[in-house]
């Protein structure tokens, strides 16, 4: 078994915004494509353009339709991947030493020369974070692109996981969750952000952002002349398309 560091000097991880989550699935494909060539690789696939296609993926996006009590009706799109937990039961669990957890960064890791590919990790796991790669026979787990954070070859723009950096919408941030003042930290404090499913004890680093209320439209500028009826050319325009 392994046992996880008594204590990290930095907890990195992410904090996603589900107000501005679009489920567009970038985050994946960034997710695919840098591990198809980076750490770990490949990512297999099995008939990936047949009737049953199957593969690995780090980083999956669920949608859900949510009717919260007051306001409209609305679709969350919910990212999952590994949260690099402070107590994580996949790592205790490994009988071989494979899944560990750095006590530098605190970011979760499987050492694949050693895995055996025995599934007690994803057992362990209450998120589905850990999925076996079926060709190479081992656990693969998302690495927080530990190969690009730390790559001095890229520029330091990019040294930050392929999701935050692909991300349309700005809704995957990247930073030190355990440092108050970082911006990931301000972002949690401000917005009310939350660790996922805290009464397993796992203790996540990564951190939701939830979906801010909606409501009523306020009226702006221009709704005034939402009720304005076109005449002469463009009321007739107006009305044969209407009738399409």
């Amino acid at each position: 078994m392994t046992c996880l560091p008594g204590k990290v000097d930095r907890k990195l991880g992410l904090v996603i915004d589900l107000d501005t989550c679009v489920g567009c699935q970038a985050c994946v494909t960034a997710c695919k494509g840098w591990n198809d060539q980076g750490y770990g690789v490949p990512l297999s696939d099995q008939d990936a353009y047949g009737a049953a296609p199957s593969g690995v993926f780090l980083n999956r996006v669920h949608s859900y339709q949510v009717t919260p009590d007051e306001g409209p009706a609305a679709i969350v799109n919910f990212p999952r991947s590994c949260l690099h937990c402070d107590n994580a039961p996949c790592v205790t669990v490994c009988p071989t030493g494979a899944s560990y957890k750095r006590a530098e960064d605190g970011i979760v890791l499987v050492n694949e020369d050693a895995c055996i590919g025995c599934g007690l990790c994803a057992w362990a796991c209450p998120y589905g974070a850990r999925e076996l790669d079926a060709a190479a026979g081992v656990m693969k787990k998302c690495t927080l692109c530990v190969d690009r954070i730390y790559n001095d070859n890229l520029p330091e723009e990019d040294r930050m996981p392929a999701c935050v950096r692909t991300c349309p919408t700005g809704a995957r941030h990247y930073g030190d969750l355990s440092d108050p003042d970082s911006a990931v930290s301000r972002l949690v404090a401000d917005r009310g952000g939350y660790a996922l499913m805290p009464e397993m004890e796992t203790q996540p680093v990564n951190r939701y952002l939830p979906p801010r209320r909606k409501g009523a439209v306020e009226a702006g500028p221009l709704t005034p002349l939402v009720d304005v009826q076109a005449t002469g050319f463009a009321g007739w325009l107006d009305r044969v398309l209407g009738k399409i």
